[in-house]
């Protein structure tokens, strides 16, 4: 749902959600919520990123847990969430503990 709610311009965080598990950029929507074409059933949505810089230190999913003022967040609390919203706090502080500003 959070996908759906996705608008153009929107500014994201890029989190790699494989085995490395950590934020390393900032990238904005190019284009809002559409059904996904690669999907073969069911209900699937894709929005089209556009990157827009690298963290200059990755922040790892450790680290984030760490981090007490980033205790509540989805990442920390619904782990299983692709995608999720941040308090503008939130982000700010997940661009500075990667060197970065948003």
């Amino acid at each position: 749902n959070h996908l759906r709610g996705m608008q153009k311009d929107d500014c994201v965080l890029f989190y790699h959600s494989g085995d490395a598990k950590e934020v390393v950029g900032v990238a904005k929507v190019a284009k809002a919520s559409y059904p996904d074409p690669t999907a073969t059933e069911g209900d699937w949505s894709a929005v089209d990123l556009k990157p827009i810089k690298p963290f200059k230190t990755a922040v790892s999913l450790a680290t984030i847990k760490s981090e007490p003022g980033l205790a509540n967040i989805g990442l920390v609390k619904l782990s299983r969430l692709s995608v999720m919203p941040l308090t503008e706090a939130e982000a700010q502080r997940l661009a500075a503990m990667g060197d970065t500003t948003l």
